[in-house]
């Protein structure tokens, strides 16, 4: 069972989806019927500095949008885990992408590392699909969202040429989590 509040992180570098990401979740939260929050910052360079995406769910309304201590981390690069990983609650849950971050400190959470990048790369063609990777990973591992309301956020949220791709790499993350 959900607690009625969950506070989510994503991060990674620029280009690497993860505001992106953080959209499609807080999307998805909403067409579950369950409010949600999203905000993200990057870098002044964009592209290749340090990026998150912020995503608070809950069943009431939501009073302060900024995540203090996440309940989830997911984390696409070394960088991003060395910079938020403080920020996990004990005992919470942490996604790393096992292509982009190789070592993970011991830390009272639960660990799952998922080859997102590649797969993206060797099954998907482009590494810009590990973000939809991760998506699919991260629902199955934690339930904060349906797999359909998900599927849904990402066909209104990226473009024609990209839907089935996305959706084809958030199904292999569904599967990686099993």
């Amino acid at each position: 069972m959900m607690p009625k509040r969950v506070e989510v992180r994503i991060s990674g570098l620029g280009g690497q989806g993860v505001v992106l990401a953080g959209e499609i979740l807080g999307r998805a939260a909403v067409y579950d019927g369950k409010y949600a929050v999203q905000t993200q910052s990057y870098g002044a360079e964009a592209r290749g500095s340090t990026a998150k995406s912020e995503v608070i769910i809950s069943d009431k309304k939501i009073g302060f949008p900024k995540v203090r201590k996440c309940d989830i981390l997911v984390t696409m690069s070394q960088n991003a885990l060395n910079k938020h990983l403080d920020d996990l609650k004990e005992n919470g849950i942490l996604l790393v992408d096992r292509d982009k971050v190789k070592e993970v400190p011991k830390v009272k959470a639960k660990v799952f590392g998922i080859p997102a990048t590649r797969i993206a790369e060797t099954e998907l063609t482009s590494r810009i699909y590990a973000n939809a990777i991760m998506l699919g990973a991260l629902t199955k591992i934690t339930g904060i969202v349906s797999e359909e309301a998900v599927k849904k956020a990402i066909i209104d949220s990226v473009s024609k040429e990209t839907k089935e791709t996305n959706l084809e790499g958030f199904g292999k993350g569904l599967g990686l989590a099993e």
